[in-house]
């Protein structure tokens, strides 16, 4: 409750305005006169004693403010230390290692092997002494070691392993005595001790598929088939069917299924082509391989025997440079008749038997140069002319089907090395490009019942291979397909 004699904050604050303006007219009448401005500012600040709302105002602002500088110089102070630029000092000190164990001390070195690899005409003797072994060291790791015969009878290629020490003293021979075992031989001062490690096989059955591309042969390596296996195919499986040298396309392709040795992780080896597929312009030949009274053959799906009676071409990636028919001698220069078919080759290429026969004769016959004629029998005889030279045969001497008879050369009337390669029947010249035989008999009975039970898984994988990375993709119907269906389904209304 306010009491009514004392004056309200709104009073005090009017005198005191009033105050200041009777100070304001004093110095307007006493203008002219010398003033301080000590004085004026004296009277303008002069405190009587009361306090006003803005007085008490600007005291708590700066209050306020005066705190927060107290609260926030000693952050900077911690934030902001003082750096000594100075490089601290550092001080090397020798502290002495603790001695070995008398177990440590006599720990052997771990190995370290050197591998050598056996060149061509290398003999053990001569590799031990370009490592600077004595031959001492080699008469002592033979005497220990029942591999003394393969050891001075190594292959080129063959991979020994020597551990030396540092003063090139001779610790172990390492050497593989077989696939599956590696034998090392360490020297524990006048005794050799021999041991053996077991390195376990893995044969696995795999399916190696690809097209031909620009080369049959570099495709096939590049999706793991090795030279043996591609060879296999083209001059022993496939011969009978499709000449490689003229038959293949970039677009054909070939599926393979092999037997693959592993060992620790590193393909060693390729077995036999268990089965194998390949597409040639379009159309599949397929080879399967079964063993009949104890002799691997191969056989188509059905069942009927791959080998025939003669081969399609007697030499392997040759050109067809002219066919049979008349034509213009290229030596003569007159027209007669080619009475068979020419395949370019380099000089020394080899010439094979077309079938299994007996040799008529082996040497010069006039125009034909270095010729060798076969009788297969039956009336059939093969004639190979323009040899470079000859492999050695004699008159009535028997050769089985694809052994090497001769090799390519430009001898007799020749304009360049090639093979003149002639067919014929009971005396009459054939064109050996479309001449075939009969079929050979197929399996039957009990015995191709056991074939389809062996052969129908390998068949099989290359089949579901082949589905899944050669699949065709099916056409989308277009419009004017939809609508023909369309009609086609409704139904007829004519009367």
């Amino acid at each position: 409750m306010t009491h009514p004699d004392l004056p309200t904050d709104r009073q005090k604050n009017d005198l005191v305005r009033q105050g200041n303006l009777r100070a304001a007219a004093r110095n307007t009448a006493n203008e002219g006169a010398h003033v301080d401005p000590s004085d004026v500012a004296a009277q303008r600040f002069s405190f009587n004693g009361r306090w006003t709302r803005r007085d008490w105002a600007h005291a708590s602002l700066f209050a306020t403010l005066g705190a927060l500088v107290v609260a926030m110089v000693p952050g900077f102070s911690n934030a902001m230390p003082e750096i000594d630029l100075a490089p601290p000092q550092l001080t090397t000190m020798a502290l002495p290692l603790p001695p070995l164990s008398k177990a440590a001390t006599a720990r052997q070195p771990a190995e370290s092997w050197h591998m050598v690899t056996v060149e061509s005409g290398q003999t053990l003797g001569a590799i031990f002494e370009a490592e600077g072994i004595p031959a001492a060291t080699l008469q002592k790791l033979l005497d220990a070691t029942q591999d003394k015969q393969a050891l001075t009878r190594l292959r080129p290629g063959a991979m020994l392993g020597f551990d030396l020490g540092q003063d090139g003293t001779l610790r172990a021979l390492r050497y593989d005595r077989n696939e599956s075992q590696r034998v090392v031989l360490s020297l524990d001062g006048d005794n050799v001790v021999e041991r053996v490690i077991e390195r376990p096989i893995e044969v696995r059955t795999a399916v190696i598929t690809g097209t031909v591309g620009r080369s049959l042969f570099h495709a096939a390596r590049k999706q793991g088939l090795s030279g043996a296996t591609i060879n296999k195919l083209t001059d022993d499986i496939f011969q009978y069917d499709i000449d490689f040298s003229k038959d293949v396309t970039a677009n054909d392709r070939f599926s393979v299924v092999v037997e693959q040795h592993w060992r620790e992780g590193e393909l060693i080896r390729t077995g036999d082509v268990a089965a194998a597929v390949f597409t040639a312009k379009g159309k599949p030949f397929t080879a399967v391989r079964f063993e009949r009274d104890g002799k691997a053959e191969y056989f188509t799906a059905e069942g009927r025997p791959l080998k025939k009676s003669f081969i399609r071409s007697p030499i392997q990636y040759a050109r067809l440079s002219s066919r049979f028919g008349a034509r213009r001698h290229p030596v003569l220069g007159t027209m007669r008749m080619h009475k068979g078919v020419d395949y370019a080759a380099r000089t020394g290429t080899p010439i094979m038997a077309a079938g299994d026969a007996r040799v008529v004769s082996a040497g010069w016959q006039g125009g034909y140069g270095n010729t060798v004629v076969l009788d297969h029998g039956r009336g059939y005889t093969t004639l190979y002319a323009h040899m470079s030279r000859i492999a050695g045969l004699r008159r009535g001497q028997s050769v089985k089907q694809g052994q090497v008879i001769g090799y390519v050369g430009s001898t007799g009337m020749s304009t360049g090395p090639h093979l003149h390669y002639e067919f014929r029947i009971n005396g009459v010249h054939r064109n050996p490009l479309q001449h075939t035989m009969p079929p050979p008999e197929p399996l039957s009975g009990p015995m191709l019942a056991q074939f389809r039970q062996q052969t129908a898984p390998a068949l099989q994988r290359i089949r579901e291979l082949e589905d899944i990375i050669y699949a065709t993709v099916p056409a989308q119907p277009t419009e004017e397909d939809t609508q023909v269906a369309a009609a086609d389904a409704a139904p007829d209304k004519r009367g």
